[in-house]
């Protein structure tokens, strides 16, 4: 979702009435566990390849030449 969207979504859910808001408030969770389940396969599978190993070098480096 793009900031437009994102801004049309609050909008709505200011504007919106008791039971519509429980539903996009729902939607909302419901992405949350999406996207955490997304990022956690995501970990997974740069642990595997070794890629959140070089990430932390590569973070060690920079924060020693600071």
């Amino acid at each position: 979702m793009d900031e437009e969207g994102k801004e049309e979504f609050m909008k709505d859910f200011k504007d919106s009435d008791g039971s519509k808001r429980l539903d996009m408030w729902d939607y909302a969770l419901q992405q949350q566990v999406v996207w955490d389940d997304i990022i956690t396969q995501m970990q997974k599978i740069a642990h595997e390849q070794g890629i959140d190993k070089k990430l932390e070098k590569l973070i060690d480096d920079e924060l020693k030449k600071q």
